[in-house]
């Protein structure tokens, strides 16, 4: 379930009512009208969530108990004992249909400060700042001058968050470092094919940041798209980094300035990335991994290995690799002075 600080339930909802949204044929049409309380993803569904498959080695992890789920008539016979088949060419354009039917983020409303914020003593906020209902702010922290921190946001005791900086469906530790300008907790890209072209996918998770974390100036972190994206302890991350939905960063990762990482990636205590670095979607970065300078990661880098080139590859390959190239090219080059050329 989304959480309830961040996301409305507008539900429950028939699923006769989600099939027509979703362009959606019921395989069961007794179950017409069996309540939907809430989407899903397959490993957390419940009997009262509408989730969806589109690839059935999804089959193969972990799989719930769905009351209901978007699927293609190819797969709808191997879905779970119970679960009501919802048949359409596009799944997950129709759990995003039923996604925004069922869930809604919470206002922010306009005034300054709403009612029921908690600011502990020795906060310190200044000119500007917006406090959406239900904030949490702890003992020593200070929020510079016109950041707005979105509803049901939960802030830490010591932490420093310097101007302009935007903060929404977030959990945040204790003596964090967020510098001016970040964007934190915006949704993640998500898109796919709905009934009329692209649509949105409606992204329902958060962003867990641990403590002890300095996230730079001008950098992005999205939220979950059900999951949650979570930084881990005592991460440091330089300027204009961009980190995706669902990404998991472990404990002590270092991230230069343009690093960015795709979607659902998750990274090893301790890893180092240089400058203008790049990681591609569901790729596993392990523990104590380092990336090279605009580096391209496309595949799993093991433990421990230093990586770099585009595509990234162990740094002794990429380095001969490279110095052979040099002297080839320089070989042709002397050729061609040789022939007159």
């Amino acid at each position: 379930m989304p959480d309830p600080r961040f996301f409305e339930d507008l539900g429950p909802v028939p699923l006769a009512e989600l099939a027509k949204l979703g362009g959606a044929e019921l395989s069961d049409t007794i179950a017409a009208e069996r309540l939907v309380r809430a989407v899903s993803i397959l490993a957390h569904a419940g009997p009262d969530t509408v989730t969806f498959l589109a690839d059935r080695r999804h089959l193969a992890g972990p799989v719930g108990a769905p009351g209901a789920c978007f699927v293609q008539a190819r797969d709808a016979g191997v879905l779970p004992e119970g679960c009501v088949a919802l048949v359409t060419a596009s799944p997950q354009g129709a759990y995003a249909m039923a996604a925004q039917r069922l869930h809604r983020p919470r206002a922010g409303g306009s005034e300054a400060r709403a009612t029921d914020v908690e600011v502990e003593e020795g906060a310190v906020l200044a000119a500007g700042v917006v406090l959406g209902a239900g904030v949490k702010v702890g003992r020593g922290t200070r929020i510079g001058a016109n950041t707005v921190i979105g509803p049901g946001v939960a802030i830490g005791r010591d932490c420093e968050i310097a101007a302009n900086v935007t903060i929404g469906f977030s959990l945040i530790g204790d003596r964090v470092r967020i510098l001016a300008g970040a964007r934190i907790g915006e949704p993640g890209f998500g898109a796919t094919a709905g009934p009329k072209g692209l649509i949105d996918v409606p992204q329902l998770g958060r962003v867990i940041i641990q403590d002890g974390v300095t996230i730079g100036a001008n950098t992005t972190i999205d939220r979950g798209a059900f999951d949650d994206t979570v930084i881990g302890e005592n991460t440091k991350i330089d300027n204009l980094v961009q980190i995706a939905h669902n990404v998991r960063v472990g404990r002590n990762c270092v991230m230069a300035a343009h690093t960015g990482i795709s979607g659902s990636v998750v990274i090893g205590e301790g890893a180092q990335f240089g400058g203008r670095a790049g990681v591609a979607d569901h790729v596993t970065i392990g523990p104590g991994a380092r990336v090279g300078a605009a580096a391209g990661v496309m595949k799993d880098i093991p433990a421990g290995e230093t990586w770099g080139g585009m595509p990234a590859r162990p740094i002794r390959h990429w380095l001969k690799e490279t110095a052979w190239l040099a002297r080839m090219a320089s070989r042709k080059g002397a050729e061609g002075k040789g022939t007159g050329e």
